[in-house]
């Protein structure tokens, strides 16, 4: 059995994380603020990542699992809580590729500011500096779009719901806009892999190995629910308005985490899991004005679908 501290796990990937790890029959510690409902199988330690004093150093960890840090301060912070350090693994972000850079993006290119990401990238790689300073053992993992289970955010959910109401669905553009995918469960076997085989590597892209367009992706969510799809093409909006991704192809090479883990869950799978889950926490998720934003902008154009077809 193994002591490990899981920051966050209170939603998504976090709490997955924390949820698999106690279900390995590891002994998992969660460091959040108890302003949500915690996981039965797990220890809290209530605390303000950003103000925890001399509140860890009494305890011993197997390993770190840093979900939720996304600034310098936050990891310099919980660096400086901690006592010895054991492994450390924090979850970073694609972000930090520029993207300018060539596709698909290594771990040995240079990282840098991201015009789509803004602070979140730059600030995802000052965190992930400071740490190789800091903890020069530690792990960095770089995921692209993570879906799955526990999924909070308004993404394979927004889609999910206009299945169910039998919508046509309005897609930017001709829908040929390449994403990447990584399930949490992967993620979270992946992470085991390197708790257990400590692999010489310190950075990895972790990710499904291909890309999927936004129509396939889109198509792939309505079989989930079980509807057939007709999608409208969008032109002239800003995309981020009416659809929930980024207006940004991109594409991680993760042969180093292919090479520790060949199979990943295929994308069809994974996304009926994430719909069987939605339909049993609806109030989980964090919905956008998607809907709302195409009945005011979209459908009011001249020669747009009409509205009751939404």
């Amino acid at each position: 059995m193994r002591r490990i501290l899981v920051t966050g796990g209170t939603v998504f990937v976090s709490r997955f994380v924390a949820n698999y790890f106690a279900q390995k029959c590891d002994d998992v510690y969660v460091l959040n603020r108890n302003s949500k409902p915690q996981l039965p199988n797990v220890t809290l330690i209530e605390g303000d990542r950003n103000d925890l004093g001399a509140k860890l150093k009494s305890y011993k960890f197997d390993a770190v699992l840093d979900i939720t840090a996304y600034t310098q301060e936050h990891v310099e912070k919980l660096v400086n809580a901690l006592g010895k350090i054991g492994d450390y693994i924090m979850v970073s972000s694609s972000a930090v590729y520029p993207e300018t850079n060539p596709q698909p993006f290594t771990e040995e290119q240079t990282c840098g500011p991201n015009v789509h990401w803004g602070a979140y990238g730059t600030n995802k790689l000052a965190a992930e500096e400071y740490l190789r300073q800091a903890v020069p053992h530690a792990y960095i993992l770089r995921p692209p779009y993570l879906y799955g289970p526990m999924q909070n955010v308004y993404r394979e959910p927004f889609v999910f719901e206009c299945a169910e109401a039998g919508r046509k669905f309005y897609i930017p553009g001709d829908g040929s806009m390449k994403m990447q995918f990584f399930h949490v469960e992967d993620l979270c076997r992946f992470i085991e892999i390197l708790l257990t085989e400590h692999p010489a590597e310190r950075i990895y892209n972790v990710g499904n190995p291909d890309t999927v367009t936004i129509s396939d992706w889109v198509k792939l969510c309505y079989d989930a629910v079980g509807t057939d799809l007709e999608t409208v093409s969008v032109e002239g909006h800003h995309q981020r308005a009416y659809f929930c991704f980024h207006d940004y192809d991109y594409y991680l090479d993760v042969s180093k985490q292919t090479a520790l883990m060949p199979e990943v869950k295929p994308l069809a799978e994974g996304l009926k899991e994430s719909y069987e889950w939605f339909r049993q926490n609806r109030d989980a998720v964090m919905r956008r004005p998607y809907t709302e934003n195409i009945h005011a902008n979209i459908l009011t154009e001249p020669g747009a679908t009409p509205a009751s077809s939404f």
